[in-house]
């Protein structure tokens, strides 16, 4: 896309090594540079970014923090073979079978990847005041908080923390500090509450510290930020769940039937 020159604002404020990564990253991201693909050689990217050799070499060391490419000085870099993750939300939202595994991890295994879930907390918690209003609570409310993070190939994908109703929670095994088998939409559906309706509110923000620290990031790219509203019978909220992925190594799928593109 070309950018107006008229516009005084239009200008890339970033050092040169963070602009050569950023156009890398996009190569990489399209599929430009394929998995297994090796990167032009350090004099090709001088010649293209009118660039020297240090800037190079500065740009290719942020994509290896980013986990995007791998190599060594002096020798090729390749891009990673996982380069970015497609997650289709919709998959993830069907209540599963009694005793199944929980849906997340059965979709990691369907495209070959070794995926877990490490519990963090469960308790009884102060939510934030955008899942506090999801949740028609009031500004002391309280709800119980689950906290986990999902794991790939042993990497930290995504920092999850789901939120529940005092009433619909307590007693239950939303409350207690251990994994829910099948997921928690087959355990509502068990407890009475179906999921019947989701809402999903996507942003790009910057990390938190908390968030920095638990995902292993090591620059300054943003996160997903996914706020999910799930709703039972009665237009209930249920189960509001707030989830942070890397924004540079993931991507979501939503697909959409001819009758909700009516009016496009």
């Amino acid at each position: 896309m070309t950018v107006p020159k008229a516009d005084p604002e239009a200008v890339d404020r970033r050092s040169l090594h963070e602009r050569i990564a950023a156009d890398l990253r996009d190569d990489i991201m399209s599929g430009e540079l394929a998995p297994g693909a090796n990167l032009p050689t350090t004099a090709r990217l001088k010649e293209r970014f009118r660039a020297s050799s240090a800037t190079v070499q500065k740009a290719l060391q942020l994509l290896k923090e980013e986990r995007l490419v791998v190599g060594r000085a002096g020798a090729a870099v390749t891009v990673r073979e996982h380069r970015q993750r497609t997650v289709r939300p919709a998959a993830l939202m069907r209540p599963g079978i009694p005793g199944a595994p929980y849906r997340w991890l059965a979709e990691a295994a369907r495209h070959g990847t070794n995926a877990r879930i490490q519990l963090l907390d469960v308790a009884e918690s102060h939510p934030p005041a955008d899942v506090r209003a999801a949740l028609d609570l009031p500004a002391d409310g309280i709800a119980v908080l689950r906290g986990q993070i999902l794991l790939v190939d042993d990497e930290p994908a995504e920092l999850v923390e789901s939120y529940y109703p005092l009433d619909i929670a307590r007693g239950t095994p939303l409350a207690e500090p251990r994994r829910i088998r099948g997921g928690t939409p087959a355990l509502l559906t068990e407890l009475g509450h179906p999921p019947r309706r989701s809402t999903d509110r996507v942003s790009a923000r910057v990390p938190t510290q908390v968030q920095y620290q638990a995902l292993r990031l090591t620059s300054g790219m943003p996160v997903l930020r996914t706020l999910r509203v799930v709703h039972t019978d009665g237009d209930r909220p249920v189960e509001v769940t707030v989830m942070v992925k890397a924004g540079h190594l993931y991507e979501l799928q939503y697909e959409f039937t001819g009758e909700g593109l009516e009016g496009t």
